[in-house]
């Protein structure tokens, strides 16, 4: 029987050493839909802050978190290139806060991990290509979810604010992220 992510963190009283499994899993996302892949002791690190030291108390103990996330990446990297990616139970729209806390730490962790692969991203899309619009219109919409006060504020300014916006962003993101992956995939085996 494998354990959960959260069921690990928590078990182990790793909460404050590690990032949420929420924000993990937003991570994990972003690198599974990065167009080169990055191995993942590459950037295993940074779900504890990029600490030279793991926090774990044993060898076994870091195996166990390291085979958690690896399995989460190959969840996570099939279900985008299938088409069949989704937003994590957890996540969902608020009608007080426009988006729930889970939504925020999952887009949290998805900005995290795109930082490390933004190279890779504008490289293969740059800014003048005609698959840019697709990247930055996920990087948007993340974005957007993350901190929907600041982007109600600067919609308000524009005359253009709408919650029902935030549900079709909300609502279109596993089209978006899917096809972005799928898009990168197809163009890095055709260079």
């Amino acid at each position: 029987m494998s354990i959960s992510l959260s069921q690990f963190i928590t078990e182990n009283g790793l909460e404050p050493k590690l990032l949420s499994a929420t924000q993990t899993e937003g991570f994990v996302t972003a690198m599974a839909a990065a167009p080169h892949l990055i191995d993942p002791s590459e950037w295993l690190a940074f779900m504890w802050g990029g600490e030279e030291e793991a926090p774990f108390g044993s060898h076994e103990q870091l195996e166990q978190y390291a085979n958690i996330i690896v399995e989460m990446w190959n969840e996570q990297r099939g279900a985008l290139l299938s088409n069949e990616w989704q937003w994590p139970e957890a996540c969902a729209l608020s009608e007080s806060e426009i988006v729930n806390d889970a939504t925020r730490e999952y887009c949290e962790g998805m900005l995290q991990g795109w930082t490390l692969c933004r190279d890779d991203w504008e490289t293969l899309m740059p800014e003048d290509s005609q698959e840019n619009a697709l990247l930055g219109g996920v990087l948007l919409s993340i974005s957007l979810l993350f901190d929907p006060e600041s982007a109600l504020a600067v919609m308000e300014e524009q005359g253009a604010a709408e919650l029902a916006q935030f549900e079709e962003v909300f609502n279109g993101m596993p089209v978006m992220l899917c096809g972005l992956t799928m898009r990168a995939m197809q163009m890095v085996e055709a260079q």
